[in-house]
């Protein structure tokens, strides 16, 4: 009878770890608490706040009904490991193997969150991207990018709305914003901030001339009861036909808002609702969200800057590099992730890239330490 005792101790010295990055002693007590208030029906008497704490209540459950299901789980195991080698039932390998193995799966999984230590790492997001050189090229591209996160946010369960696309002139995009709603949403999506590389043989050239075009990520997190002030004078406001996604860009009505702040060069659109006064509201929202993360971003970068550490590559830098001729391969030249799957890759499977620069960043900021 093989002994698992190691392997059970591993998975149960995870789990302690997760115990204190969930902060499970104290978000229980905060769970009773949210209980108590969501109970009350007067609490819907304030939509946002109920809003709030309903997410807030979710999202801890979640936690909590994971973290006890893996406890209760790793006991069961290691009860039977006990029991089969008392027996010396060798039969019983195969299912405390396969158990173990579960256990640690769910633990890869949850171990993510650890990385997640920003003030905002858990809110919603604003992404905007923009066709940068490579002419039509690097408006096609710059599409491609917008259907990859599409699709990465249909594997991941999160919602991703269009507030706003300016047309290519031949194909493509020059730039689109959207907003992604999930869990984790800004710290994940904040991996994909910066400039990405495509290396193909163009189809738009009639030469089939290999062609390389850029195009820019931006992300910045979807903040609530933000208080800041704009100059009215410091913007302008431009009207446009609201369009779909995903190539489907068809004019559809003259309601869409996109609002221009020249202080900081910020642009933030809104498209979804009929009213005009509507998108003008929630165009003002993001412009204002965008505006106090830069503000946090610009006050960071100086406190780094007297403390002499290095700055965190910024959004204009180049990140990642998609070649589709002579060979086929993705390359992260953060992490030096690569791989050889383009296609898999513009489907929406970036977790690989996302991920790595997570632990990346953490493996820095604990050396920094």
């Amino acid at each position: 009878m093989r002994d698992f005792t190691a392997d059970i101790r591993d998975v149960q010295r995870r789990l302690d770890e997760a115990e204190s990055y969930l902060s499970i002693a104290d978000n229980r007590e905060r769970f009773a608490v949210l209980e108590a208030e969501i109970a009350d029906p007067a609490l819907w008497d304030d939509q946002n706040r109920a809003k709030k704490l309903n997410g807030e209540y979710a999202n801890l459950k979640d936690d909590l009904e994971t973290f006890d299901s893996l406890a209760t789980q790793i006991q069961d195991v290691e009860v039977l490991h006990e029991l089969a080698r008392e027996e010396d039932d060798e039969s019983q390998e195969p299912e405390i193997e396969n158990s173990i193995k579960a256990v640690s799966d769910k633990l890869d999984s949850l171990e993510l969150r650890s990385l997640f230590t920003g003030e905002h790492d858990d809110a919603d997001c604003i992404v905007q991207i923009n066709a940068k050189d490579g002419g039509v090229d690097a408006q096609d591209f710059s599409e491609m990018l917008l259907r990859m996160y599409e699709k990465w946010c249909e594997r991941r369960g999160f919602t991703i709305s269009l507030n706003g696309v300016s047309e290519g002139q031949e194909a493509g995009i020059m730039s689109a914003e959207v907003t992604i709603q999930g869990r984790y949403a800004y710290g994940l999506m904040s991996a994909e901030r910066g400039t990405h590389r495509l290396v193909r043989i163009s189809p738009f050239d009639n030469q089939g001339r290999r062609q390389t075009s850029f195009a820019a990520v931006q992300v910045w997190p979807l903040l609530e009861d933000v208080d800041v002030e704009i100059d009215e004078s410091d913007i302008e406001m431009q009207v446009f036909r609201a369009s779909g996604a995903g190539g489907q860009h068809i004019n559809k009505t003259s309601s869409a808002v996109r609002y221009i702040h020249h202080p900081t060069g910020l642009v933030a659109s809104s498209q979804e609702e009929r009213s005009q006064l509507q998108n003008r509201e929630r165009a003002m929202g993001r412009l204002k969200s965008m505006i106090a993360a830069k503000a946090e971003e610009d006050r960071q970068a100086e406190l780094d800057a007297i403390a002499g550490k290095q700055a965190q590559v910024g959004w204009g830098s180049q990140i990642r590099s998609y070649v589709m001729q002579p060979y086929q391969m993705v390359k992260d030249l953060r992490t030096e992730i690569e791989t050889a799957n383009v296609s898999a890759v513009f489907d929406g499977d970036i977790d690989q890239f996302i991920e790595g620069f997570l632990q990346n960043k953490r493996a820095h900021a604990d050396d920094e330490d």
